[in-house]
Parts: structure tokens; sequence; C-alpha cells
């Protein structure tokens, strides 16, 4: 077919309602017909002299009509029907195994599109699988000596120096902090941590039946002040800490702010569990507080948020206490009996054959060039952020609240988590996080924040529209 160029005057609806107007005219008159591939929305908005978001805008009006189907890497198709789709579009893999929905909620890594790096990953799984069988069999728990060596060399990059004893290799970050807090904490005691935090911390401590008491913060992480005043008031069993890229805030705690911490801790023997799950991917983070504090830190540095989300593997150092160690290998037994030989033994081998270090490249790389992305349309100051996370956290403008904002992000597939999943004392900030990694591809992922942006331009009420 020819290329589509619309008439706006032919429509009286603000410009992105008659983009979507004007589509479904020309399907039932013909010039449109299912299957017909319609301009890029960069061309569009040239050719009728407008902002591209306002084009973003009315494609995603459109689909949300059943009237086009956008498709990664190859542009927006008409679909000829006209029902209106209840669920965001769901990719399928070229095997065809399963169906996955592209969700933005989580935050997750890019993956890797180097074919280079894809191949040398490849390659990697292929050598650890040719011999299969072993890996399919039970495993003495806490890692093999192997899979500690590579834990040892990838801690020692957060000068994390522990005895091999002290070293296990868990299926997660997430379980890892579950059988601690278990063996730290009785139900009804309190854990101290960041006042806006790690939303798995929330959910273990609701399991466990544990009480959380969030710590005011500021750019350098929890008050010290505050801190101390917690230890004589709450009597904690443990202060819980995502120091480095804090997911929600990203914020580094800075080397001064870490010591004091220390030594407070250090002072009311208050155990630190130390979340370092993003720790790895700056190049010049401070050291972790275990380097500080070995004794009384439970380092736990997982694998899932510096190399893949799928690669459920943790590396632990426990505190150098034989009592503890027997608590924690007895907890960590009895939810879960060993970590998966295959993923650790693919781990081990990324690590030592240099593919761990790759990917960790490509990752900084591509988390930069998406922060370039949100740069170049939020103003600065507008958001919070650090040039290699994976998502910002995003205070809303006077006006939009959090509810409003999540769920007319959501209408265009750009997935935002509010405030009260990261909350731990009082009332949630009107803000939201907003991921940038996973499988979305970089050109989609402007797409949504230029839509992201021109939708924070204007009041809330413009986006009613979109329910």
């Amino acid at each position: 077919m020819k290329t589509w160029h619309p008439d706006l005057g032919r429509s009286s609806s603000p410009l992105y309602m008659a983009i979507a107007d004007l589509i479904e005219l020309d399907l039932k008159s013909g010039q449109l017909s299912p299957g017909d591939k319609l301009p890029t929305h960069r061309d569009l908005a040239r050719r009728l002299a407008i902002d591209v978001t306002t084009v973003a805008r009315g494609y995603v009006e459109a689909q949300k009509r059943g009237l086009v189907q956008s498709h990664v890497g190859r542009g927006t198709f008409v679909t000829g029907t006209e029902s209106p789709r209840a669920n965001p579009p769901v990719a399928t893999p070229p095997d065809g195994r399963r169906a996955a929905v592209i969700d933005l909620s989580m935050n997750m890594p890019p993956e890797p599109d180097d074919p280079v790096l894809i191949a040398r990953m490849r390659e990697g799984l292929a050598t650890v699988s040719a011999d299969l069988l072993p890996l399919l069999r039970y495993q003495g728990f806490g890692g093999a000596a192997m899979d500690k060596e590579a834990a040892a060399s990838w801690l020692g990059r957060r000068d994390v120096c522990a005895p091999a004893e002290r070293i296990f290799v868990t299926p997660g970050a997430h379980p890892a902090l579950l059988a601690i807090l278990s063996i730290l904490a009785k139900p009804g005691e309190t854990v101290l941590s960041e006042n806006i935090t790690y939303p798995g911390l929330r959910s273990i401590a609701a399991q466990l039946r544990l009480r959380i008491c969030g710590l005011p913060m500021d750019a350098d992480g929890i008050l010290p002040d505050a801190f101390a005043d917690a230890c004589k008031r709450e009597q904690p069993r443990a202060l819980y800490l995502n120091p480095t890229l804090q997911n929600p805030l990203t914020l580094t705690m800075s080397q001064a702010r870490r010591q004091a911490i220390v030594d407070i801790a250090r002072h009311y023997r208050v155990p630190v569990i130390e979340d370092d799950a993003y720790g790895f991917l700056p190049t010049g983070a401070p050291a972790a507080l275990a380097s500080l504090a070995p004794e009384l830190t439970w380092y736990i540095g997982g694998l899932s948020k510096c190399i893949g989300a799928g690669l459920r593997v943790a590396y632990v150092a426990a505190p150098d206490d034989s009592r503890s160690l027997w608590s924690f290998a007895g907890a960590m037994r009895s939810g879960n009996v060993m970590a998966s030989p295959l993923t650790t033994a693919l781990a081990t081998r990324w690590i030592g054959d240099g593919t761990a270090d790759a990917i960790l490249a490509f990752l900084r790389a591509e988390a930069a060039a998406r922060q370039e992305i949100v740069a170049g349309l939020l103003p600065a100051g507008s958001y919070s952020a650090d040039a290699v996370s994976f998502n910002i956290w995003l205070p809303l403008p006077h006006g939009w609240t959090r509810s409003i904002f999540s769920a007319h992000m959501r209408s265009c597939g750009l997935g935002v988590v509010a405030s009260d999943a990261f909350s731990v004392d009082g009332t949630p900030p009107e803000a939201v996080r907003v991921c940038l990694g996973g499988p979305i591809p970089r050109a989609q992922l402007q797409s949504a924040l230029e839509f992201m942006a021109h939708a924070l331009e204007g009041p809330p009420e413009m986006a009613g529209s979109f329910f």
C-alpha cells in the first residue's frame, strides 16, 4: 500500500485521539487494510508537523481500541478488529515454548543483545552441560569447593574476604534473607531498615511476623543519629541495608556514612544484613559493610541483578561465629535443601572464564545508555537515578497521585510501582519507581518514556480518557 498520510482536519478530537479516529475511519473505508504497516512515530510526526509523543499516544489509543498491534523490532500494524484489548501485548519466543508479557515493574538488568556475548554465554552453558548427569544429583550443602572458590573470588571484588567455611552458595538472595532473619529474630521482635526499602524485606518480615522500623535517610543513606536512637529505643535484632544503588531510591551510602553506621552497630551489638544486590555494577563503589565489620555482618551477594534475573544464585558470607554458621545452615537446608547444581556450575564457569565480567561490562554500558534516554526526556532534578541503575525514583508533580499515575502508565505498557510497596512507616510519598531493564529494547523503552514525559507535562485530568 502507499504510505498512510492522515488528514487531521477530518477529526475535531485532540490530535492524539484524531490519529486513532482516522485509523478507524480509513480501515472502514478501505484506505487501510488488516496487515498494513503504519509509519513510525517519528516519520508520521515529521510529516504531520506534530510532536512524536502525540503520535505515540495516538497509536496507544488505537491499540486500546483493538485497531493496531505493535511488534518489537517490526513496527505497528493494522489488525482490523475493533474490540478493546484488556491485556498488554504478548511476546512469543521463536521456539514457541511459552509466551511472556513484557513487564517493566520488575527491577531487572537489561538483556544482552550482542551476538558475540550471547555466543560466549551459550558456550559456557554447553561446557557445563557436557557433564550433565552429576549435576542432576544431590550435592553437598553450601556449594562444592570449586563453587566456593568462585564465590570467594567474586566477593573479593567488594573487599569481602571470608574463608570457605563462612561462604555459602544459596539459591538466590531472597531465600538467604529469609533464613538469616528467621535465625536472628523471633515473632514480634524488631528489625531496622531504610524507611523506603526493598519490598521483599517487607514480605519476609510479614511471613515471620517481625516488626520493621524504618529509619530516615538523606543522600548518604540512613541517618546515624536515627540509627543510634532506634538501637536504644527498639532493641532491634538486626539492621537490614541495601547500601549500594539502593532499591528503589538508587542512592549509594558514602564510605564515611558506612563507617559511622558500622561503629554504632558494633557499639550496640546489632547484626547487619547487607543486601549487596547491585554492588558489583558501579566501578568505584565504596567497600562493602562486611569488609568494615566482618564479625557482625551477614553479606548477601546475589547474581540476579548483576548477571541475569533467572540466575538464581547468591553468595552469603556469614559472620565469624560458629553458632551463626550452624543455625544458618540448618535454616537453609530446611527451606531449600541446596542450590541448583546446574545453575551454580554455570555461575562458577562464567566467573572463572571471564564471561561474568563481560556481562557486567555490557550491563554498565546499557544501563548508562538508558539513563541517558531518561535524562533527555525528564527535567534535571525531577527524579533520582544513578548512571548504572536499572530504575529511577520519580517524585510526582503537584496534582498527580501515585495511584492515578500508575494506572495511567499501565495503559501504555510502562510498568511502574507506586511508593506504597517500598514504604515502611508513615504515609507513602507521591512517587513511583520506573524500571528501565528487562527484555524491552531501547527504542521501545524510549517510546514509552516519551509517553510518560508527555503525561507529566499536563495535569492528571488529561489522563482520564486513557482508563
